[in-house]
């Protein structure tokens, strides 16, 4: 139940118990404070008492000295009428005493003159502290007598209670403060938050490029907006993509089904001999087969940018694979008067066939476009221990610089016509580049001098 609760009110929660705890804390020192300076007030009189009378017993000389002892205590205590002071004989018989208090025997005892106390107990419902001392008298071989004295803390403890009840009234309602100002803080602290919340509630599929302001919110809040900005960026860039994408793939397949259409519906116009309509399902299996081509290839995409792809690793000769390829290319070589050349040697641990797809569609985009009687040359070379590059070189006219960072996406092509020129779907490059990433490797392309080089690297 506690993951429903809102941030405002687990730290209003939070400021109260903390605030609580801290006024709590404080409370039992001052209630300490207070206790101790009642209780060494008590002392001081106690002591001063004892002292005085401790000096009368060691000015009497005789027993009439002693006999009139009661009678100057009487005459020191004026003003104090909740003080009572007790002087016994070793044997327990009282000397001389102020009041009927009840000493503790362990105010009594007479076997050491040692000060004991203080010392606090109740009678008849009245609470006391008491001190006691061994005190000698002007006789000569006169025993040590104990002098005990307690004075009355009933109203000590009365100002206590009322000082509890005062103390912890203000505490609990410092408490109950504390708490609402913690809740007032926290709705004002987050209000930001609040702000941000509504700001992205506005973002839509076709408000994508607007962004959170970072700038007027605290730095905690601005990190958590840069990071959503952040995220907005790659889904705008993702929903660009994808927008473009579905554009692409629609006017790609409109042609042929177009073809396939128009083609058709010519041939249902009329009666047509049996080789007419064999030529006509000829023409459209090649349309088909070409559908089919793309549809694989954009699974294939589909796949690799979802991480789905997982190479078959075996030990692949690339010097052996691009030999195998211009075999295959050899004859759409001559048939343009191109020469075909490769150097350097290079072993890799992957997919044989996904990494000769990936040299047959920069062949056949080199075969495409290189002009007649040019040159295409694969190039293999250790560039480091971990790391295999082959290139291949074609002569021709040069890719301005704006396209080269678009050559690898998925139906781009250099001329602004959208017209199919030869029998590419513009989708080979696009290939060629998750191939290699799927092998932790890339694809470069760079264009300059009337040579484009397409680069793959791949680790060794």
């Amino acid at each position: 139940m506690n993951r429903h609760r809102s941030i405002t009110f687990r730290l209003t929660l939070l400021f109260a118990t903390v605030s609580s705890a801290v006024l709590l804390l404080l409370g039992l020192v001052v209630d300490r404070l207070v206790e101790r300076h009642f209780e060494e007030l008590d002392l001081e009189v106690l002591d001063g008492k004892l002292a005085f009378v401790e000096h009368i017993l060691a000015d009497a000389r005789t027993r009439r000295d002693i006999a009139v002892l009661p009678a100057r205590l009487e005459d020191a205590l004026i003003g104090h009428h909740d003080l009572d002071i007790a002087v016994l004989a070793p044997d327990g018989a009282r000397v001389a005493a102020t009041g009927e208090v009840a000493f503790p025997a362990a105010l009594l005892d007479p076997k050491t003159a040692e000060r004991r106390g203080p010392l606090v107990w109740t009678e008849d419902g009245r609470s006391y502290r008491g001190i006691s001392a061994g005190a000698r008298t002007g006789i000569a071989e006169a025993p040590t007598m104990v002098v005990a004295l307690a004075t009355d803390i009933a109203h000590h403890e009365h100002f206590m209670r009322s000082f509890h009840v005062a103390l912890w009234a203000v505490v609990g309602g410092a408490a109950l403060l504390t708490g609402l100002l913690g809740w007032f803080a926290a709705r004002r602290g987050l209000a930001p938050l609040s702000r941000m919340r509504d700001a992205a509630a506005a973002i839509t599929a076709d408000r994508l490029h607007e962004r959170l302001e970072a700038a007027s919110i605290p730095p905690e809040l601005a990190e958590v907006a840069e990071t959503l900005n952040d995220m907005l960026a790659r889904l705008e860039a993702s929903f660009r993509r994808l927008s473009d994408f579905s554009s692409d793939l629609a006017h790609e397949l409109r042609t042929p089904v177009s073809n396939l259409l128009t083609q058709t519906q010519v041939t249902l116009s009329k009666a047509r001999t049996a080789d007419e309509y064999r030529e006509v399902l000829a023409s459209n299996a090649e349309e088909f087969e070409r559908l089919s081509r793309m549809i694989a290839d954009m699974l294939f995409l589909a796949k690799s940018d979802n991480h789905l792809i997982v190479p078959h690793r075996e030990c692949v000769d690339l010097a052996d694979e691009v030999r195998g390829l211009f075999e295959f290319y050899e004859a759409l070589a001559d048939e343009k008067g191109l020469h075909l050349g490769c150097s350097g040697n290079g072993t890799v641990s992957g997919d044989r066939l996904m990494l000769r797809r990936a040299i047959s569609n920069l062949l056949s985009n080199a075969v495409r476009h290189t002009p007649h009687g040019g040159c295409i040359e694969v190039r293999l070379r250790d560039a480091n221990p971990a790391l295999v590059t082959l290139t291949v070189e074609n002569t021709g006219e040069d890719i301005p610089a704006e396209h080269l960072p678009r050559l690898f996406d998925r139906f781009y092509r250099v001329a602004p016509a959208r017209q199919r020129t030869g029998e590419g779907a513009g989708l080979g490059l696009a290939i060629t580049r998750s191939i290699a990433r799927a092998h932790g490797g890339d694809a470069l392309v760079r264009s300059s001098g009337g040579v484009t080089t397409f680069e793959l690297r791949l680790p060794a």
